[in-house]
């Protein structure tokens, strides 16, 4: 890459290091990448040949994964390397046990990109979604390593289709093969003359369908919500989404709920839990208790305080509510729509397809204050042919979308081949 590109992550990585002292999520990366190369080298086998996927955070692992299963599956005698760049995501699926080595992903300069080559020598690398990272697809493409971009979305506004950015247009060159989600996107990347890409969907749908053909039941939930009620689910909330719904929740006492915040310590918990006011106890309390056959009468809200529940919590939602769309972007809604119930978000979500598809059909429903979501949730209520005619609207778009990792498959490994390393 040239060097105004190489100044610019330099200055990231000098950005990051300066505040790692008081910000414990740059800390957990700095510390992170510096144990990279140890525990790769650890780790992998001399001799064996490894794929390396990588996912920036949580959200784009959710879009690999179904991939990662099929290598699994399909391909066992391929080694798997899955790196992450945001803490967010390495430290929920740092053990993840379908990768031979989960570490961090270090940063896209020269001698850390040769250095982290060398060490896995990858027969082939996956990105998903967005990672654009110059100087890896640049010398991944020297060292002739087939590389492919997965469940990919593009805009106008991105940096690819502007004038000067050329620099970013040759980091789209170095993909053997994109797979996009939509038409959309495909139409944009052929105006910048690239061809070898195709609409495969997204990978994310045949992730929920499979959660919800393997989700088991929470026992300990099912002794506390035994008596039917109607139930809200908010999954990956934050504080700016709790001011939307907690007042709405505290004049409707007989409303369940469950709230799965997105990120969380014993302060974040604590406080929700106050807020709540009678009747919340954490799923981790409530789980102890029905061990012991104490399951308490009055639970009313249940939050959750562990992660790789939410997309079976989301089972037992009437109507569920996911969070970030009055904040930074809207999270993963696919996990609560796959379970057919009406889904409720922010404004903040113009960005992701799903969203604006489901609001089109009417699965999903998007709410821009306060106001709007008392008068939809109001609604959802009164009216349950309504309720549950959105909610099969919901189920019924996510089913109409699966099938991207087969097509994705069917590109890069062909049929009963061998992957085309």
């Amino acid at each position: 890459m040239n060097a105004l590109y190489n100044t610019g992550i330099r200055l990231y990585s000098l950005a990051a290091r300066l505040v790692a002292s008081r910000n414990p999520k740059a800390d957990k990366m700095i510390r992170g990448q510096r144990e990279t190369l140890p525990r790769l080298r650890e780790a992998l086998v001399p001799g064996r040949k490894y794929i390396w996927v990588h996912t920036a955070s949580l959200g784009e692992f959710e879009q690999g994964r179904p991939v990662i299963e099929r290598l699994r599956r399909d391909y066992p005698d391929y080694g798997i390397v899955l790196t992450f760049f945001s803490p967010s995501g390495y430290e929920v699926r740092k053990n993840y046990q379908g990768a031979d080595v989960v570490c961090y992903l270090p940063f896209d300069l020269p001698g850390r990109v040769r250095d982290f080559l060398d060490t896995v020598n990858p027969a082939m690398a996956i990105f998903v979604k967005y990672e654009f990272w110059g100087n890896y697809l640049h010398a991944l493409q020297r060292r002739g390593i087939p590389t492919y971009l997965i469940s990919s979305i593009f805009r106008p506004s991105q940096p690819f289709f502007k004038k000067w950015g050329a620099m970013f247009r040759g980091m789209l060159k170095c993909y053997d093969y994109i797979f996009v989600q939509d038409a959309d996107s495909l139409a944009m990347l052929r105006s910048i003359g690239v061809e070898n890409a195709m609409v495969a969907g997204d990978t994310r749908f045949d992730r929920v369908t499979d959660i919800r053909r393997a989700a088991a039941p929470l026992p300990s939930v099912e002794a506390a919500f035994k008596e039917p009620a109607f139930t809200f689910v908010a999954g990956s909330s934050w504080p700016q989404d709790e001011a939307v719904y907690l007042d709405w929740l505290r004049r409707h006492p007989e409303v369940r709920t469950i709230i799965a915040p997105h990120e969380f310590d014993a302060a974040r918990l604590e406080k929700l839990r106050s807020e709540l006011g009678a009747g919340a106890v954490l799923l981790s309390e409530l789980d102890a208790r029905f061990e012991k056959d104490d399951v308490p009468a009055d639970v009313r809200h249940i939050i959750v305080d562990c992660f790789g529940k939410l997309s079976s919590l989301y089972r037992y939602a009437t109507v569920a509510y996911v969070g970030g769309g009055f904040g930074a972007g809207l999270h993963n809604i696919n996990e609560a729509a796959v379970y057919g119930v009406p889904v409720v978000y922010g404004p903040n979500h113009t960005k992701f397809k799903e969203a604006r598809d489901m609001a089109a059909l009417g699965g999903g429903i998007p709410v821009g204050s306060r106001a709007e979501f008392e008068k939809e949730m109001d609604t959802l209520m009164a009216d349950e042919p309504l309720r549950r005619s959105r909610g099969e609207k919901a189920a019924a778009y996510i089913a109409s979308q699966i099938g991207a990792t087969d097509r994705i498959f069917n590109v890069v490994f062909g049929s009963g081949q061998s992957p085309r390393t």
